[in-house]
This record gives C-alpha cells, sequence and structure tokens, in this order.
C-alpha cells in the first residue's frame, strides 16, 4: 500500500518522534517510498537548519502542485464547503494514486475523502 504524509507527519519527523522514524523505516526496507505534497512541505519548511524534516524528505517522493491538480482540489474544496488548500491537495494525491493518507488531522480529511468517487483511507498516526 501507498501512503501520503500530511503536515503532522512531517512535523511529528522534524521534532525526532521515534515511532514516526520507525515507521518510515519500515516503509522504505520494504520498498514502499512514501508521499507528500509541495504544499505541505512549504507548510512545514520554516528554516535550514530542520535537518530531520530534510532527512524525512530525502525517503519521500514530493508530488508538486501541478494546474491539473489546481482544478482537481477547486472542485473538492467546493465538494466539501470548505477551504485548506493543503488538505485538499494531499486527498487529491491519495485518490490519484490509491494511497492511504497518514495524519494528525484525520476529522477535516475524511470530510475531503468522502467527497471522492472513491474514497481513500485516512489513517491517525
Amino acid at each position: 500500500m501507498s501512503f501520503v504524509y500530511d503536515a503532522g507527519v512531517l512535523i511529528a519527523a522534524d521534532r525526532n518522534v521515534r515511532a514516526v522514524w520507525a515507521d518510515h523505516a519500515a516503509r522504505l526496507q520494504l520498498g514502499l517510498v512514501p508521499m507528500t505534497t509541495a504544499p505541505v512541505v512549504a507548510q512545514v519548511s520554516r528554516s535550514g537548519r530542520q535537518a530531520q524534516l530534510r532527512r524525512l524528505l530525502r525517503g519521500c517522493d514530493v508530488v508538486a502542485f501541478s494546474p491539473v491538480h489546481a482544478h482537481r482540489v477547486g472542485a473538492l474544496l467546493g465538494a466539501a464547503r470548505t477551504s485548506d488548500i493543503v488538505d485538499a491537495h494531499v486527498v487529491v494525491v491519495a485518490g490519484e494514486c490509491r494511497a492511504a493518507v497518514l495524519t494528525t488531522d484525520h476529522e477535516d480529511l475524511v470530510r475531503l475523502s468522502e467527497k471522492l468517487p472513491s474514497p481513500v483511507r485516512i489513517l491517525t498516526i
């Protein structure tokens, strides 16, 4: 199974939460390269001194916010009647890749996921 990391996972890794690092290492050992999105990286990146964040990102695929995604994200936000572009992009990417989302923001992401033609799994770390 593929995974998309939301901001909470990146923040936990940056804070050196051992369980997050253990789960990430296990995924990589199984050949499962997790994804995150460029807007998520922008949301949590605050300085060049975030060594743990950059270390985690070296083991992830970072998905760009493309023009195609912009339209899909906008449509999803309209359907869910919400406004968090970063969360919606995470859900759109997960839907495209048939991936589960790992997050600390379960309720908001479930609300978005329920508006997809095929909802994605939202897992809380």
